[in-house]
């Protein structure tokens, strides 16, 4: 029981397939209580409750800084504590970069980049008070190698950005008792792109991974827990690489 007494939130969870639920069930059952945050509130409930009675799926748009504030204060007046937070909410696009037009890229951005930062902030206070705390947040392959799978540029850049503002937040927390830390999955098989890899362009891709298969939710999901649990109590502000080999530095 890794988690035992822990309590997380992990944004982006709703979706069945998707790594945020993995997660979820991955913390649950190492013994944390889960909180699921979702713009789709019906569906973080609906995720929560499969968890079991004790965890908690609320409603929250990580685009607004204020929504995210309440929703992290309903988690603790359900919880009375938060000590992992996982920054898992995002969305892509795939477009070329000369067709990045200004809605577009304040979308991806707004979602992949700014919020993290406000879920972040949110939950500052209360980790600062206690002088503990583990923040995970998501980038991607793409930030590292100038995309080249789905995500477009705007994507690219966005992912780059949490890479960037992780390792300042694990600068600026660090001395608060509480760790920053990244993943970069690869192509990881999730309903984002379902449907989205023809046959050829799989076997094109997997002649790249030197593992020799795409990544699933659980892939990721593992290493989030070393990230949330103490078996990485001395890392902080470092980046961990889930893609089967594709990027090798």
């Amino acid at each position: 029981m890794l988690l035992k007494g822990k309590t997380a939130v992990i944004s982006g969870g709703a979706g069945a397939r998707g790594i945020g639920f993995a997660t979820a069930k991955t913390f649950a059952a190492q013994g944390a209580r889960v909180a699921i945050l979702d713009l789709d509130a019906a569906g973080a409930a609906k995720a929560a409750a499969e968890l079991g009675p004790e965890h908690v799926g609320i409603g929250c748009d990580v685009t607004d800084k204020a929504d995210c504030a309440r929703a992290i204060g309903e988690v603790l007046a359900a919880t009375g504590q938060i000590d992992i937070l996982i920054n898992n909410a995002g969305i892509t696009q795939a477009i070329k970069v000369w067709d990045i037009d200004p809605e577009s890229w304040a979308r991806i951005q707004d979602v992949n980049l700014k919020g993290v930062l406000y879920l972040s902030q949110a939950v500052m206070p209360h980790m600062r008070e206690r002088k503990a705390g583990a923040i995970a947040c998501m980038s991607s392959v793409s930030a590292q190698r100038g995309g080249g799978i789905l995500g477009g540029a705007h994507y690219s850049a966005a992912k780059a950005g949490v890479l960037g503002l992780a390792k300042a937040m694990a600068r600026e927390l660090g001395a608060d008792g509480i760790r920053v830390n990244c993943v970069t999955p690869g192509l990881i098989q999730t309903d984002i792109n379902a449907g989205k890899i023809s046959d050829d362009a799989r076997v094109k891709i997997l002649e790249n991974i030197p593992l020799n298969r795409l990544g699933v939710p659980q892939d990721v999901a593992n290493i989030f827990l070393f990230l949330a649990s103490d078996l990485s109590a001395y890392v902080t502000g470092a980046v961990i690489d889930v893609n089967g080999g594709m990027l090798i530095h």
